[in-house]
This record gives structure tokens, C-alpha cells and sequence, in this order.
């Protein structure tokens, strides 16, 4: 079976450097913000990620471009950083969840959205404090 790697389109790259300056910020609460390095260049890199549960020490992003995207990549090979709602945690394992442990996750109208979206491909980033 060959996992393909789907790119974003221009226009999600583009915006993901608005998002970037907002995400991370206590007070936009929906975006994060992912520091990671690359697995072969070793460049540090921030990828900006829309948070659609949590738990006490989880967070959990949908993928729309899929599992083999490079920033899942990059966490998967060598860990990294997550600043949300204003703190930095350590990103302690990263592991890919189904769409039922997402749902048991969210709450209100992010549950809703969640249900009805399309997206089967969902990470868990176990945090703990930076």
C-alpha cells in the first residue's frame, strides 16, 4: 500500500504565515504553533496548526494533507515544541488517533464541526511542560 503525500495549495501556504504571527498567543486559542526541525537539513521551522481538541495533557490537530506531511514528519523523527494559549510545552510523543478518540475530545460547537468534516487523519501530541 503507497501512502501518497498531498501538498497544500498556494493559498493554505500563504495564509500559514498570517497564522503563524497569531498562532501560540493565549488570546486566539484555536491556533497553535509547532517548532520542529527538519530531518535532514536539521533548519528549525514553525508550522502554525488549528488545535480541534484537548485534554489534560493532549492536543489534537486534524490533517488534512495527510499523515506523511513534512512538520508530522519532522515531530515523528525528532520531536519538538508546541506554544499554545500563551505556554510552551514539550511535544513527549506524537501518535495518530481515529476519529472517534478526537470526538471524545472536543466539546460544543468544534465537536460539531469535527463530525461532520471530512478529515479521517487526525494526530495526538502528548504535552508535557517546556
Amino acid at each position: 500500500m503507497t501512502i501518497q503525500k498531498r501538498q497544500p495549495p498556494a493559498f493554505a501556504r500563504n495564509f500559514n504565515t498570517v497564522a503563524a504571527k497569531l498562532a501560540g498567543h493565549r488570546f486566539v486559542p484555536l491556533w497553535a504553533l509547532v517548532q520542529h526541525r527538519g530531518r535532514k537539513s536539521g533548519k528549525s521551522y514553525e508550522t502554525p496548526i488549528a488545535v480541534i481538541g484537548s485534554t489534560s495533557n493532549a492536543v489534537y490537530i486534524g490533517l488534512p494533507w495527510g499523515r506523511r506531511t513534512d512538520w508530522v514528519r519532522n515531530l515523528e523523527a525528532g520531536g519538538g515544541t508546541l506554544s499554545w494559549k500563551g505556554r510552551t510545552f514539550d511535544v513527549a510523543e506524537s501518535a495518530f488517533a481515529d476519529k472517534d478518540e478526537v470526538l471524545a475530545a472536543t466539546s460544543g460547537v468544534r465537536r460539531e464541526v469535527t463530525r461532520r468534516w471530512s478529515v479521517n487523519d487526525y494526530l495526538r501530541l502528548t504535552l508535557q511542560p517546556a
